[in-house]
C-alpha cells in the first residue's frame, strides 16, 4: 500500500498540534459501523497520549454502500465553516446506529449552534471539493475501505484497539 498522500498537513481537520511525536490518520465514513466503532477507540487513544499525538479526520464516504455518508460528510464540512467540525463529527457518530437523514444533520446543526440551512443542499456545494479531495487523496493513499488508518504516513494494518494502536505508536 503506498503512504500517505498527502501527509498530514494545515488544510486537515486536526485534534492536536502539526509536528507533535506522533500523527495518526484516519480516513472515515459517517455512516460506517466499524468507523462508528473506532471513534471511542481514537478518541482514548488521544486521551492517552495528549500533546505526543496530532490526529487528523479526512473523509472517504463509501456512497455506494452507504446512502448517508456523503450527505454526512458535507454537513461536517459545512460545520467546520463555522468551527464546528469537530462537535458535528462526534454528534454523526454518536449513538449505537447512524441517523443520518437530513432531518437529523439539521438537528445536529441546531444541536452545535450551526444555521442548520447551511449544512444541507444546496448550501454544502461550497464544502463538496473538500470532501472529494479528502477521497482523492484516500484512492492515491491506497485505501480501499473504512476505517483505514496511518500511523506516521505509513497505513497501519493491526486491529483498531486501544492497546494495539499505542503500540504501533511506540514502535
Amino acid at each position: 500500500m503506498p503512504t500517505l498522500d498527502p501527509p498530514i498537513g494545515p488544510y486537515d481537520h486536526l485534534q492536536g498540534v502539526l509536528g507533535a511525536e506522533v500523527d495518526l490518520v484516519e480516513y472515515g465514513d459517517f455512516e460506517c459501523p466499524y468507523c462508528r466503532a473506532a471513534a471511542p477507540v481514537i478518541e482514548e487513544v488521544r486521551h492517552r497520549l495528549g500533546d505526543r499525538l496530532v490526529f487528523a479526520f479526512r473523509h472517504f464516504p463509501l456512497a455506494e454502500l452507504h446512502p448517508y455518508a456523503l450527505s454526512a460528510a458535507v454537513a461536517a464540512e459545512a460545520a467546520g465553516l463555522a468551527g464546528q467540525f469537530w462537535p458535528m463529527h462526534a454528534l454523526l457518530y454518536s449513538g449505537e446506529e447512524p441517523t443520518l437523514t437530513q432531518a437529523d444533520l439539521r438537528r445536529y446543526a441546531e444541536t452545535i449552534g450551526v444555521d442548520p440551512a447551511t449544512v444541507l443542499w444546496p448550501a454544502t456545494r461550497a464544502v463538496e471539493d473538500r470532501v472529494e479531495a479528502d477521497f482523492n487523496s484516500g484512492v492515491r493513499s491506497g485505501v480501499l475501505g473504512t476505517p483505514q488508518l496511518f500511523v506516521r504516513g505509513e497505513p497501519y494494518r493491526g486491529p483498531i484497539s486501544v492497546s494495539a494502536l499505542l503500540e504501533a505508536f511506540e514502535d
